[in-house]
């Protein structure tokens, strides 16, 4: 049965927090791949950047619905959020325009179950962490290149 460490790209290409909106996005399209894992110095998880998130810079703001109670403005969505999405709309650098804290997968994670995790969340890049590290990556094109018979077993 097939692993993530059978398939993942090992010793993924890294951004920091610090690391620049452009020069993350530029690195997304000339490698074309669509998350890079975000890590501290020591190698650590802490976020993971994705065409999403980028993309998410371009749209414009949601005006939160609200309602009147007693001559006062109810939000129906919280502030949290709102402030959330304007952080990723005018991000300048990694750290405000990634998702933090990632679904992540072992080494020894299957093939299915990482197979179901995207399909069911809607994931394209999963991150693999092996004793609190970052390991490797696996995106939806190690999975269909299973199909193809191009994965060490």
């Amino acid at each position: 049965m097939l692993r993530a460490k059978d398939i993942m790209t090992p010793d993924p290409l890294t951004v920091t927090p610090q690391t620049g909106i452009t020069a993350a996005a530029q690195l997304l399209l000339d490698r074309r791949i669509n998350g890079l894992p975000v890590v501290d110095g020591s190698g650590r998880l802490l976020g993971i950047l994705c065409q999403s998130d980028l993309i998410a810079e371009q749209k414009k703001l949601p005006i939160p619905s609200f309602f009147t109670l007693l001559d006062g403005l109810i939000p129906l969505t919280s502030l949290k959020h709102m402030e959330r999405e304007v952080e990723k709309i005018v991000a300048a650098t990694v750290a405000s325009a990634m998702t933090p804290d990632p679904v992540t997968i072992g080494p020894d994670t299957t093939i299915e179950e990482v197979a179901a995790l995207m399909v069911d969340k809607n994931f394209h890049t999963l991150p693999v962490v092996e004793g609190g590290r970052l390991v490797g990556v696996v995106g939806k094109e190690d999975v269909l290149r299973t199909l193809l018979g191009g994965a060490a077993s």
